[in-house]
């Protein structure tokens, strides 16, 4: 019996694809995005190396798909704080907090997240979760009461720095660059601070 045969008595169809996308977070959180293979991938989840072309097309399909992955996991975190009757700066915070945390326990999906070179960023789903991103730090910014604005509009500039600031502190943390004096400079004192300095709006 062939390799693929034997994948299709193992594997529902479904669980082909996510059996693919979690052996492809392996990988990549062993070789990084500079040394992703969907040939590797494929071995890893124990199927043939035409398995993944089915369901994702290419590399960037696979890899888009993990993106994706990513912004609907951090989305689900942002969602699921309870920001009620905090003040703006204790939201803020609390978000900050959040997104400190997965991007440290997710290192490989996050560095992926902004690749946006190695797949297709427009693609229908990925930019669903990517504007639902947004929304969720607005919200928590603005408040549940706030209404919904377009992209472009003004009232997003606040919600625009806070990620800017956070996003930029996150990064420049993980790639070593920021010396605090704090063994963990993700957990510790400095982007607190730093968050005082935007004049952030005292919104219900």
């Amino acid at each position: 019996m062939g390799k693929e045969t034997a994948a299709g008595d193992h594997y529902h169809h479904g669980n082909l694809r996510a059996a693919l996308l979690d052996s492809a977070l392996v990988v990549l959180t062993e070789k990084g995005v500079a040394g992703f293979s969907m040939r590797e991938a494929a071995r890893r989840a124990g199927v043939s190396q035409s398995a993944p072309k089915h369901h994702f097309g290419d590399a960037r399909g696979l890899l888009g798909a993990l993106a994706t992955r990513a912004y609907r996991r951090l989305c689900d975190r942002l969602e699921g704080l309870d920001l009620a009757g905090l003040a703006a700066r204790e939201r803020v915070a609390r978000i900050a907090a959040e997104y400190v945390s997965f991007a440290g326990e997710n290192r490989a999906l996050f560095d992926l997240m902004w690749r946006m070179t190695q797949f297709d960023f427009t693609a229908p789903e990925l930019a669903e979760q990517k504007h639902r991103a947004l929304r969720a730090l607005d919200r928590g910014l603005r408040g549940e009461k706030a209404a919904p604005v377009h992209d472009t509009d003004p009232a997003l500039v606040p919600s625009y720095a806070v990620w800017a600031l956070v996003h930029g502190y996150t990064t420049l943390a993980l790639e070593g660059a920021i010396d605090s004096g704090n063994p963990d400079p993700l957990h510790g004192d400095l982007l607190p601070a730093m968050l005082t300095l935007l004049a952030v709006p005292d919104l219900p």
